[in-house]
Order: C-alpha cells, then structure tokens, then sequence
C-alpha cells in the first residue's frame, strides 16, 4: 500500500541518515586503533630485546643519538669528532679555556718571558681560576708590561701603589709585590745559569715527565719535585712559589705532562720536542739590566 510504504519509509529515514553520517567517524576511530596496534606489535615484548633497541639509539656515549631526538642541541665547544679531552674540560667550557687545553696547557716553555708569564699566571691561581686568569688574560699583560721581566723588575713603590689602588686590580698587593720581587730575582738565576730556563729544566734534567694517568683524581696538586724547587726558588728569594703553584707551573709549563691517557694531547704532548726557535736571545737586554744589580724585596709571604 503507497501510504503505508510512504509512512514507513518516512519515519524510517531518520534514523538511516544518522547512521550514515557516524559512519566516517566510527571508520577513523577504527584507523586510530589498527594503527596503535601496529606499533605495540612492532614493539619488543620481551624487556632485553627493548633495551637493545633503546640502547641502539642511545649509540656508544649512553646518550640518545641525534637521529633519535626530536631536535639535536648545537655541538658542544671545541667537542669535535674522534677528539677525546682530559675529563676537566666538558661540553660547558669556554672557548678559551679548551683552546688553552688543546694549544697550551703540557707543552713544553724554554722562553724566559713566556716562563715568567706562566709562573705568574700559576701565582693568580691562588686567587682565581683558570678560565678566570684567561679571560683577563690581557689585563694581566697589561698590567706587567707584557710580562717582560726587565721592565717589572724596575716597578717602583709608586707604581705598586698605583696597580694596587687601581679599581681594575686582579690580584692582592701581596701577588702584585711578588711579582716584582720574582722579576728582580730572575736576573740572579740568569746571571747563573745562563736563562731562566736553563735553571728551571735543570730540575727534571731537561727533559719533560710524563706521567700516565687515566683518571683526573689521579692528577696532584703537588710532588717532591714541586716541593725541591719550591725550596731552592724561596732560598733565592722568590715569593709566593709553593709546592702547589709550583706544580701548577711545571704542568702548564710542560715540565710535567699530566693529560689523561685517553687525552688527544698526551700523545701530540709527549712527541713533542721543544721547539728551538720558541727560544728568543735576550742576552744583550739581560747583561744591559745585570749592569746594575736590582735592589732586592725579600720581605713579604713566600708560600703560596
């Protein structure tokens, strides 16, 4: 019957049009779900064989790979690939600090300036750190006339007193009159051994003492050869050179090597063969100051 099917159809059609159109939606919802359960399958059930996955993107360092990272961080400073550092020197540290490590630190000095300017330098280090005494590097150069030991050696009182009270000072009045006194009694040294360097190599028979350690705690802070020419340095009247800044010295002079084993720079370090044009003649300007003995300051603290 026409108005019966009619009827029938009428008030059926509702209900088909709303089932039509949940349809896309329950289709998605089923997408979503095939989908999530694809990846649980493609995930290890087994813990270890989730490890060895993890550890696969993790890579050799324990840190997760950049390809695994949703955003890889810039390269750390002076970081570079297949260059293993002593432990001290990390992702964090400054430019200068890593250049001083990689360039510097554990190579052999035997020019009497560049010795008098890493022994003050290694003075400062009781006051301040290392990437503190680099960054001001050159007001310390400033400060001592580019470390020339000739022109430091002739510092008067007032010229003390100045550095003293200048509001840029980087070290206590005590380092600064160190320094000074250092520099006169230099010219003793020289006059008897020929250089100051002659002198300070003279301890490890010139030749530099490598030492093989792994670990940065391994490292000392001082040694009996450290504490022998601490003695005879203070017996000739320097000042403010104890065992530990004599330590200090030797390292980043290159008397002693203590990079890491694993350090890129133990090896290219112990290679290394004092370069004999790094030495510069200043015997002329040594005998022109020897003409007139300095006074000498031998008062003040000489312990580091």
């Amino acid at each position: 019957m026409p108005g019966v099917r009619s009827e029938s159809s009428a008030s059926r059609s509702p209900e088909l049009r709303r089932i039509r159109t949940a349809l896309p939606a329950a289709s998605s919802n089923v997408a979503s779900a095939r989908a999530k359960l694809a990846a649980r399958t493609k995930t290890p059930a087994d813990p270890k064989a989730k490890r060895a996955v993890d550890q696969e993107k993790r890579g050799k360092s324990g840190r997760l790979a950049p390809s695994a990272r949703r955003e890889s961080p810039p390269p750390s400073v002076g970081q570079e690939v297949g260059r293993t550092r002593c432990s001290w020197i990390t992702a964090n540290s400054e430019p200068l600090y890593v250049a001083f490590h990689d360039e510097e630190w554990g190579v052999p000095v035997h020019n009497d300036q560049k010795l008098f300017e890493l022994l003050t330098l290694s003075q400062a280090l009781a006051e301040l750190t290392w990437p503190s005494i680099l960054s001001k590097r050159e007001e310390f150069r400033e400060m001592f006339n580019g470390f020339s030991y000739a022109s430091v050696s002739e510092f008067t009182e007032k010229k003390i007193n100045l550095l003293r009270s200048s509001g840029s000072m980087l070290l206590s009045e005590q380092k600064i009159r160190a320094v000074v006194t250092n520099a006169k009694q230099m010219h003793k040294v020289i006059q008897e051994f020929g250089s100051f360097s002659n002198y300070c190599w003279s301890f490890v028979n010139h030749k530099p003492i490598t030492n093989s350690f792994r670990y940065a705690r391994q490292v000392p802070t001082k040694t009996p050869k450290a504490e022998a020419i601490s003695k005879d340095l203070m017996r000739r009247g320097f000042q403010c050179v104890g065992p530990t800044t004599i330590y200090s010295f030797m390292q980043v002079s290159g008397m002693v090597n203590d990079h890491i084993s694993c350090c890129f720079r133990y090896q290219a370090c112990r290679q290394h063969k004092a370069n004999e044009n790094n030495v510069t003649p200043e015997s002329t300007l040594s005998e022109r100051r020897l003409s007139s003995p300095p006074s000498s300051e031998d008062g003040g603290i000489r312990e580091a």
